[in-house]
């Protein structure tokens, strides 16, 4: 399949970044010598919990809110559904560009997410995660309202401005003088790693691609062994609640079929563990959906000896009760 035939390619990822710009943070890639020395690479995390709204989402979700023409900005705004992360995104553009935005949210995502979200001046709608079809709720929202629905992943706006993460890692890496071996990012629908996977392969056609998800819950790589769209089993709850979705998008796994190399998993003790690793040694605080990556290269996933490795820790929403039994 040529680039012509994916839902997007790097010159989308280049207009994304030019939007989000003025408004986005271009976040570092870190490195820790405490890391790299206890797996034995040279380790780059890419920070997205710095992002605004502490998630990579604000970039896809900015994209996206601003590419709505203006004559439909008013009236009913956005509609999206979310767990949370692209919940705050979505809310925090409608903010800024003027727009009213009503986020559909499971009721038991946390309530850090949910007051956050509010926080931007959104209207949240809360469902049963078990019972009811988030999807519809939103659609029917937006048709009532003659709102625009954001989707949390399938939409080439969106993927394109996750992108922009992928696309700052390459330069990043550029400007070090290193060629990534491998990147590893977080997947629910799987924008993130799309977007990331089609800025990085451009520069980079030789580095792998790995998606790193939670254990029981890792649809994409049941999908990539598959080579079509598989969903996971049914597996109850993970800590990883940005993690959840089913089955990856068809959109996203239209390019993460043609570019992801293999994927990875970790178990929630071993999430609960990088968290806690993150924050004693490195003084950052992620989220476990956000630090399944990095969970999953320092409980051995990887084979990254001598490599050169990127992580993206995709954000830092974390409930404060939930953050401090980890850390504990």
């Amino acid at each position: 399949m040529t680039e012509q035939l994916l839902p997007i390619g790097p010159a989308d990822i280049d207009a994304a970044a030019r939007v989000i710009a003025p408004y986005a943070i271009r976040t570092p890639l870190l490195s820790f010598p405490v890391l790299n020395e206890r797996v034995g690479a040279k380790v780059f995390l890419k920070p997205e919990m710095l992002q605004r709204t502490g998630s990579f989402k604000f970039r896809g979700a900015f994209n996206k809110v601003f590419s709505i023409p203006q004559d439909k900005r008013a009236g009913g705004g956005v509609v999206a559904f979310s767990s949370g992360n692209h919940a705050q995104g979505v809310a925090a553009a409608a903010k800024i560009l003027d727009m009213q935005a009503t986020i559909v949210m499971p009721a038991d995502a946390p309530l850090s997410k949910r007051e956050r979200t509010k926080s931007y001046g959104a209207e949240v709608v809360l469902y049963d995660r078990d019972k009811d079809d988030r999807e519809a709720i939103s659609r029917g929202i937006a048709e009532k309202r003659g709102a625009t629905l954001v989707r949390p992943y399938d939409d080439p706006f969106v993927i394109a401005g996750q992108g922009t993460a992928g696309r700052e890692i390459a330069e990043d890496m550029a400007t070090l003088g290193l060629s990534p071996d491998i990147v590893v990012a977080p997947a629910s629908g799987g924008g993130l790693i799309a977007g990331v996977a089609t800025a990085v392969k451009a520069r980079y056609p030789l580095a792998e691609i790995v998606v790193a998800e939670p254990e029981a819950f890792d649809d994409h790589g049941i999908s990539l062994s598959a080579g079509h769209r598989e969903p996971h089993p049914p597996a109850g709850r993970t800590i990883c609640d940005a993690l959840m979705a089913l089955i990856p998008g068809e959109m996203t796994f239209a390019i993460n079929s043609k570019l992801l190399a293999r994927g990875v998993t970790a178990s929630d003790k071993e999430v609960g563990a990088a968290v806690a690793f993150a924050y004693r040694e490195l003084k950052l605080v992620v989220e476990p959906g956000g630090a399944v990556g990095l969970a999953a290269l320092l409980a051995g996933r990887l084979d990254v000896a001598g490599k050169n490795v990127v992580i993206v820790l995709s954000g830092g929403n974390v409930d404060a009760d939930l953050f401090a039994e980890l850390v504990a």
